[in-house]
């Protein structure tokens, strides 16, 4: 495949949509960098938790972010020099970040990571408001859906025998976050206005990167 000039892709959506699988496959299959947004904040709330603040402590949780480094090694995500890349999966961590994901102490800190990270193009990244705050003059954006139910069930097999919830009980979560992330003041969970809407319910991984392909390649960029 041959590259004409690098483009910058964004895919938003909600939990469970299947954002982070698709997300890497179209980057290895266009040979970008990947970046995680929703990681990010995954990574706000692994060290507010560990430091014992409370979600309603906006000043403690801004002295950890004006002191806070993040940053990709190799695929893995460092915080304050600790590899955290296994740790920010659990469920408590997922709606702690679903909480601070909210203040705009958090979000203008990320922001201007994201953007440092997304200044070089070539650039597959995946969030909640990447195509409608972070990137909004991204090259492509795609808006990424499932069904409740759906999502529920891919979180339930991707948190496997591990897992402490049962099926009813994650997508009692997912229902939770939704709301959460749509009705919040800063960047709510909604589409770019010139995003392409994917609804993943009865797709594939591989056929949402094929179809995200094929629409790429409509813009004569990618060939």
């Amino acid at each position: 495949m041959k590259h004409q000039p690098l483009l910058l892709i964004t895919i938003d959506g909600p939990a469970g949509a299947g954002k982070t699988t698709v997300s890497k496959m179209l980057a290895r299959k266009l040979r970008y960098e990947y970046l995680d947004t929703g990681a990010l904040y995954r990574a706000v709330a692994w060290v507010v938790r560990k430091a014992e603040i409370a979600p309603e402590d906006h000043q403690g949780i801004g002295q950890i972010c004006e002191l806070l480094q993040l940053k990709f090694e190799a695929g893995r995500l460092v915080a304050n020099g600790k590899d955290i890349t296994d740790r920010i999966r659990s469920p408590e961590i997922t709606m702690m970040a679903s909480a601070v994901s909210a203040l705009p102490v958090v979000r203008k800190a990320l922001l201007d990571i994201q953007r440092k990270i997304g200044k070089d193009l070539g650039l597959v990244a995946e969030g909640r408001d990447i195509g409608t705050v972070v990137f909004p003059h991204a090259d492509q954006k795609f808006f990424l859906n499932a069904t409740v139910r759906q999502r529920a069930r891919r979180r339930f097999a991707q948190y496997g025998k591990n897992g402490n919830q049962t099926l009813e009980e994650i997508e009692a979560d997912i229902l939770r976050r939704d709301k959460n992330d749509s009705s919040r003041d800063i960047a709510p969970l909604e589409p770019a206005d010139d995003a392409v809407l994917i609804d993943s319910t009865e797709m594939t991984p591989q056929k949402v990167v094929d179809f995200m392909m094929s629409t790429i390649s409509n813009l004569g960029i990618v060939c």
